[in-house]
């Protein structure tokens, strides 16, 4: 019965003479995921309102299935609209309207109205009491209760009549593209999919970098990062995921530090490789799905000596999550069951046995020196590496 979605946000709202950007880009976001429905939708915004009218038949559960995807909806609200043909014909239209979406009456009810059409005949508080008295009459079960109701009967007067009682919640956040562009240093385990799906909520544009090491990590540990990229891509938009081959610089470090230091070592040239791309990508941050105290690299003397390589701000959106709140979020978007696929990615193939909890950046420093005969050719031999492969959902 529905034939049109009213769009609420919570955040844009407040953002002034900028807010028109904001509403513009969660129109183009609402068209781009929409474009993965069957039917032909006509997404349009008025006098502070975002519409996304069915053209053509459509699939009531994808549809909302595909907004729920987009940040910056806080509610999907389905909508009945009608032409303005007289009260008594509206009347009528309600009527039917609670008969069928509410078939136990057995609840309290509300009717708020609002006239953005000023020219309409009846003001609010009158189209408020006469619908009220029209549902009680035709529903004897019914009950007014105006602080705390159980359905909120919505009825806006605009160019057409819109009523809507039911919303249904969005993903929240602001629309991708309204916050600049980053790159996720994205790996094949959980966190930092959900890492980029959390910073992306906030209106982030993302690029990733994998680094890869055959023949230590198979091309299906390969295919399960893009597999991840694809899966998180649903709600960011289009992703360019660039794969590294950092095979040689990890047997490098291998061979010329302390074994303890291997995974901090090697992150900091990850982390230098990942900036030299995003800078390339016009990107202004890097990604990371890191957590305090997770893992031995996780610490905060850790990340602090992974910090130390970067001229870029390095955002960890994860930082004070337990790992079961990630795994939640994971799960959430559908990226739990590929990111526990048994394909081992770099990190963990060349994970040192005792990991240097607290290591001291002089003697990080000190160590890379070991590197210096050849990393720098490494580095750029690893750029020209850089495979980059185009995802969209």
């Amino acid at each position: 019965m529905f034939t049109a979605f009213l769009i609420k946000y919570a955040e844009i709202g407040v953002k002034g003479k900028n807010r028109y950007i904001f509403e513009e880009r969660l129109v183009d976001q609402i068209r781009y995921a929409l474009r993965r429905c069957d039917g032909q939708f006509k997404v349009h915004r008025t006098q502070g309102r975002i519409y996304v009218d069915a053209v053509t038949e459509f699939d009531y559960d994808e549809t909302v299935a595909e907004l729920k995807t987009v940040f910056g909806i806080s509610g999907i609200c389905p909508v009945v609209y009608v032409e303005d043909n007289g009260f008594e014909d509206l009347k009528k239209v309600v009527t039917n309207y609670m008969d069928a979406v509410y078939p136990d009456k057995n609840m309290t009810f509300k009717v708020v109205s609002r006239r953005a059409r000023k020219n309409y005949p009846l003001e609010s508080m009158d189209i408020n009491a006469k619908i009220g008295e029209t549902l009680l009459d035709a529903f004897p079960e019914l009950r007014v209760d105006v602080h705390n109701p159980d359905v909120l009967l919505n009825i806006e007067i605009r160019e057409k009549i819109y009523i809507y009682s039911i919303i249904i919640p969005g993903p929240g956040g602001m629309p991708v593209g309204t916050a600049g562009k980053a790159m996720l240093l994205l790996s094949g385990g959980i966190d930092s999919p959900v890492a980029g799906y959390m910073i992306s909520k906030r209106g982030v544009v993302l690029d990733a970098c994998y680094f890869h090491a055959p023949p230590y990590t198979s091309e299906r540990a390969k295919q399960k990062v893009v597999d991840l990229a694809k899966l998180i891509s649903r709600y960011t938009g289009p992703i360019r995921l660039h794969v590294i081959n950092f095979t040689d610089i990890q047997l490098y470090i291998y061979e010329k530090c302390p074994h303890e230091e291997l995974t901090i070592i090697m992150r900091r040239y990850m982390m230098k490789i990942a900036e030299r791309i995003a800078l390339e990508s016009e990107c202004i941050g890097l990604i990371t799905g890191e957590s305090i105290g997770q893992v031995a690299s996780q610490t905060l003397q850790s990340m602090a000596v992974t910090n130390e390589v970067c001229t870029l701000p390095v955002y960890r959106p994860l930082i004070g999550f337990d790992k079961q709140d990630i795994v939640d979020i994971s799960e959430k978007i559908n990226t739990y069951e590929t990111s526990i696929l048994p394909y081992e990615d770099c990190c963990t193939t060349f994970v040192a046995k005792h990991p240097v909890t607290k290591p001291n950046l002089k003697v990080i420093k000190l160590h890379e020196r070991n590197l210096e005969d050849r990393i720098d050719e490494m580095i750029e031999e690893a750029l020209r590496t850089d495979e980059v492969i185009e995802i969209v959902y």
